[in-house]
């Protein structure tokens, strides 16, 4: 009887690290949040220059008030289909946890829609989508405004050997 309490406690505890404010973006149609206490700040499509040999969602880096940024395109990263940026996709600078440290990266998204406040009782667990899916960048499915919003992870957006290979372009 105490290992199933101690289990509830654990997954009453799980909704509760989730429940917060999340800063909603869109992506191909879709409305995804990350955690507002990653978020460093939103500024506008710039240019980017190119390092080479990174993956194809690698943008660049860009020049953010004297510190060098990466830059992903997080439609690539998600394999969704490329477009042509418009005067609405910008850059979420987030800070992302690397072992000890943190690293700035800059995300690239469609636009910014909102902050939303979100209540644990309004976030689902990520569905299972078979075992060949890898959903673990998934925070949960947000129930809000008649619609469902995805919650990213971000730390678990990029892999440990791809926030490395960002560190070093940057």
């Amino acid at each position: 009887m105490t290992e199933l309490m101690e289990t509830v406690d654990q997954a009453v505890k799980a909704m509760q690290d989730r429940e917060g404010k999340y800063l909603t973006f869109f992506m191909a149609g879709e409305e995804y949040g990350i955690g507002i206490l990653k978020i460093r700040e939103i500024i506008g499509i710039m240019e980017t220059t190119t390092v080479p040999q990174t993956p194809e969602f690698v943008k660049g880096v860009i020049n953010l008030r004297g510190r060098v940024i990466p830059v992903i395109d997080l439609r690539l990263k998600f394999e969704i289909e490329k477009i042509e940026y418009t005067e609405r996709t910008c850059i979420i600078v987030v800070e992302l946890k690397s072992g000890a440290a943190n690293i700035l990266i800059g995300i690239v998204v469609d636009s910014v829609s909102e902050v939303l406040s979100i209540k644990a009782d309004d976030i689902e667990d990520t569905p299972s989508f078979g075992t060949r899916l890898d959903t673990a960048y998934i925070l949960g499915m947000a129930k809000a405004k008649g619609g469902v919003k995805i919650l990213l992870d971000i730390d678990r957006v990029l892999g440990t050997e791809e926030v490395a290979a960002l560190k070093n372009a940057a």
